[in-house]
């Protein structure tokens, strides 16, 4: 019964985890609002979040793995940089921009949708198969739609306002509006440019889980692939925060909002996160890993309502639950597969030992394998005697 017990958290072990992974996200939006209201540049934030990253893993990297790394190739290095650029750069700069083009009811929505890209470029490259016939391919296929159905809702319906007046704990200035609205206003006449790298970000973070699942297969080294990652994506975000903020000011860090924020980003999100999501990502696959993505909006609107200000709606609960409820069946489908999987070596052998014309052939066999021992041992003790004769008639010769 324990060891039941042992085998079922084992297997749901890698939930549990990106569970804990989308909760931490959470922390990160939070302390990107401050830092705003703060007045940093963000795209200086993310240079410093992927320095930060490369500095905490390098060394971890180092103790854990430098006795079981594999040989580093010019291929596991095209995919370093691969995950740096879309998985790193490239994802956290164009979910800022689509964010300063446009609303973000907008960009939050468009997010929603990128379980659904990653389960086309992973069925496209091979990492995941659509299974219509069987119980697992159509739940996975109904509960990525479910959850994303969810995430639209949560997103896009308000209803009923929910009061939490009570337990609220405000992190913001009182002026936070004013400062907010300074830095990212949506424009009206960019809204198809927003659009445009809303997809592209959609396609950057899809992209990027499945060059890890490609990755991971060649290089099964999470600190190591997180630390090739987080360098290959300092480097371009610096370059580009460089050629875009020419204020030395805002490279400046004190004991304030501004060093929270970086170390926090560059240790577990892009450090800790992307480790963990890896390490999923070689469990149970790209799919898996994106289904997970909407409850960070989930919680971040659970938590904006407590500590941001923030108003908490009924369509918050309604896309919550729907949310949940396809969690649950990508979950039921991808351990329906799996156990399929487990099961598949059993049932063949099962279908041989069965087989008829297999019995014949098999009995058949041993019957012929016990007249030859049968054989084999007569010759040797038809030899052995006539080994002694031989010797006994040198003996006589001999005298």
């Amino acid at each position: 019964m324990m060891r039941g017990l042992c085998e079922g958290m084992d297997r749901f072990k890698p939930a549990m985890v990106l569970v804990v992974v989308q909760l931490l996200y959470v922390g990160i939006g939070i302390l990107y609002k401050l830092v705003v209201y703060d007045g940093m540049n963000l795209r200086v934030v993310i240079a410093y979040r992927f320095l930060f990253a490369t500095a905490f893993m390098a060394p971890l990297a180092f103790i854990f793995e430098r006795k079981k790394m594999p040989k580093m190739t010019w291929t596991i290095l095209f995919q370093g940089l691969l995950c740096g650029l879309f998985g790193g750069m490239l994802a956290q700069t164009l979910y800022l921009e689509t964010l300063a083009l446009t609303t973000v009811t907008f960009t939050s929505a468009m997010t929603n949708l990128t379980p659904a890209a990653t389960f086309v470029m992973a069925v496209f490259f091979g990492l995941e198969k659509l299974n219509l016939k069987t119980a697992g391919g159509k739940a996975k296929i109904i509960g990525t739609l479910t959850g994303i159905s969810g995430a639209m809702i949560l997103t896009l319906y308000k209803g009923a306002r929910i009061p939490t007046n009570s337990f609220h704990v405000t992190l913001l200035p009182p002026q936070h509006n004013h400062v907010a609205s300074s830095h990212y206003s949506p424009s009206h006449g960019n809204t198809l440019l927003g659009a445009l790298c809303a997809l592209g970000n959609i396609f950057s973070i899809s992209l990027w889980l499945v060059v890890q699942g490609k990755m991971n297969q060649r290089f099964p080294c999470y600190y190591s692939s997180t630390t090739l990652m987080s360098f290959a994506a300092s480097v371009f975000s610096v370059g580009f925060a460089l050629c875009t903020e020419r204020d030395w000011s805002q490279w400046k860090l004190g004991w304030n909002i501004r060093l929270l924020t970086v170390a926090y980003a560059g240790l577990v999100a892009s450090g800790f996160n992307v480790v963990m999501m890896a390490w999923c990502v070689s469990k149970g696959g790209p799919l898996f890993v994106s289904v997970f993505i909407p409850l960070q909006l989930l919680f971040l609107a659970f938590v904006g309502s407590f500590f941001l200000n923030e108003t908490l709606h009924l369509g918050s609960i309604i896309g919550g639950v729907l949310i949940v409820g396809g969690l649950y069946m990508v979950l039921w489908g991808k351990g329906k597969e799996m156990k399929k999987k487990d099961l598949l070596p059993a049932s063949k052998t099962l279908h041989v030992s069965s087989s008829p014309s297999v019995d014949i052939i098999v009995k058949s066999s041993n019957v012929v394998n016990r007249d030859h021992q049968q054989g084999s041992s007569e010759i040797e003790n038809q030899a052995i005697p006539d080994g002694k004769n031989q010797v006994a008639s040198r003996n006589v010769s001999d005298t």
